[in-house]
């Protein structure tokens, strides 16, 4: 039986970073499956559970599943790990957040590319958008010129000396009030 729940423990570990690595990639209702199939395997009240769906909870939210994304945040905030608990509390707060009104013009949109398979033989023709552009050439600066040495001022200050003293006075002072 341990080696069974051993064996259920790895693949919910191979679930999570197979959902990671979906989310990562923008593929959220990849990660989504990976991790609720991860979250099954691994048991809810579990450390990795609870992890598992901290970014199931994520991915709902990207996968525009907000009601499920809050539903499920709400319930791992009575989790058994204090810090699942702290980081599902924070995220909720922030999916509960009134959106804000933003301009057109102050964003920009991105394309769904979600129904494109890998065996679509269409190609992103790249050079609709013009020539690549170039990164511009360093500007050649003249050398400068060399400093005159007869110039500087090359004479002691007594810096170094008041500097001295002052660091043994305090070294001294420090002693004799031990």
């Amino acid at each position: 039986m341990a080696s069974n729940q051993s064996e259920r423990l790895e693949q919910a570990q191979a679930l999570y970073d197979l959902g990671q690595l979906a989310f990562e990639r923008g593929n959220y209702r990849e990660a989504v499956v990976a991790f609720e199939e991860g979250s099954r395997l691994a048991g809810g009240a579990t450390p990795l559970g609870g992890s598992i769906q901290l970014w199931l909870m994520n991915a709902y939210s990207a996968a525009n599943r907000q009601q499920d994304a809050i539903a499920l945040g709400e319930k791992l905030t009575k989790h058994p790990d204090g810090e699942i608990r702290k980081q599902s509390k924070r995220v909720v707060e922030i999916l509960k957040a009134p959106q804000l009104k933003r301009r057109a013009d102050w964003t920009t949109p991105i394309p769904d590319l979600s129904n494109l398979e890998a065996s679509d033989q269409r190609s992103l023709n790249l050079s609709q958008y013009g020539p690549a552009k170039t990164p511009p050439k360093a500007i050649a600066r003249p050398a400068p010129k060399p400093e005159d040495l007869s110039q500087i001022n090359t004479r002691d200050n007594g810096f170094f000396w008041i500097a001295l003293a002052l660091i043994l006075l305090t070294v001294g002072g420090a002693w004799v009030l031990q």
